[in-house]
């Protein structure tokens, strides 16, 4: 019985996840969000490989989302399999 709760809390650390959101609020506050929102996303494995390269960048948000002018900015990590592979957002609101 020990061993199938030990087994069951090991599986829940493994393949549970996390996420946090920085966002760059202090902006809003000088300037609306904006009418459009666009975002750019990349993978992460080990920290040494990424599925998109370098392409979850502001720029490439804002392309994505057919955005002129940024006027917030957000970054989402959700981290999977203990950090293993990460899931980088960046997400950017404008006109």
């Amino acid at each position: 019985m020990i061993t199938l709760a030990a087994s069951a809390a090991i599986a829940v650390l493994t393949l549970g996840s996390c996420a946090t959101i920085n966002s760059g609020a202090a902006l809003a506050d000088k300037a609306p969000i904006g009418q459009k929102m666009g975002e750019a996303t990349s993978t992460y494995i080990l920290g040494l490989w990424s599925s998109q390269g370098e392409q979850n960048n502001i720029k490439k948000a804002a392309e994505n989302g057919g955005i002129k002018n940024v006027s917030q900015v957000e970054y989402i990590d959700k981290s999977i399999f203990l950090g293993l592979v990460i899931k980088h957002t960046t997400r950017v609101y404008g006109d």
